[in-house]
């Protein structure tokens, strides 16, 4: 009973966390600009780079990337030592891990504090992901990097990359370097960014996705 309380603690704490909407902030304490209102109306680094450049975009890159990050740390603060068995395993600090890393995507993309509005959760996957493997993380963002800069498309980019971690998960799990609940993670997390960039699709689709360096919402601060 112990454990499923702390497991509740994680969930809410983590959701709590990504939840909180560093681009709206940064955008108005730095820019006096309501980024909802400008650009695909997300609160994400990527919105805040194409709107107000890359120096703020970096900046909520940043805090979305360690909100994440933290919040996978308190997870395994939190579970301490409990064991939670599964076909054999301990896998209590994968799961803490994997529910607080799911948790602040959820939060990010939903926030509580600004009536479920949100981003697409890619910072906050990396984040995440930098505390529960770091070199699949880093493999997935270069990934990403050379994908956006090859293609210009940002979002292709984003969802190439979760698709990247994705099978270095799964090829660590089978050469047994990785959990294999890890996979999960990593599936779960690639639906959610997918799900997000829906429209994104649609507009690569039909050829009217933004392209990377395209200046034409951008805010001359």
């Amino acid at each position: 009973m112990i454990i499923v309380i702390k497991y509740l603690i994680i969930a809410v704490s983590a959701y709590l966390l990504g939840a909180i909407p560093f681009g709206l902030i940064i955008s108005r304490r730095m820019a006096n600009v309501d980024i909802r209102e400008h650009g695909s109306g997300n609160i994400g680094a990527t919105n805040v780079f194409r709107i107000l450049g890359t120096r703020l975009g970096l900046i909520t890159a940043i805090f979305d990337l360690s909100k994440a990050a933290l919040a996978v740390l308190l997870a395994m603060f939190i579970i301490g030592n409990d064991p939670l068995m599964v076909a054999g395993r301990d896998i209590h600090v994968q799961f803490a891990q994997i529910l607080a890393a799911i948790s602040a995507m959820v939060g990010h993309n939903w926030s509580v504090y600004i009536k479920f509005q949100g981003g697409k959760g890619v910072a906050c996957f990396f984040g995440g992901l930098l505390v529960i493997n770091w070199m699949v993380a880093l493999i997935g963002i270069a990934a990403g990097i050379i994908i956006a800069l090859t293609t210009r498309y940002v979002s292709l980019g984003s969802m190439l990359a979760a698709v990247c971690v994705v099978l270095a998960l799964v090829a660590l799990a089978l050469l047994a370097v990785s959990a294999p609940v890890y996979i999960v993670y990593g599936l779960l997390a690639a639906g959610l960014i997918v799900f997000q960039h829906r429209s994104n699709i649609t507009r690569l689709h039909s050829g009217t996705e933004l392209k990377l360096g395209d200046k034409s919402a951008k805010i001359e601060l």
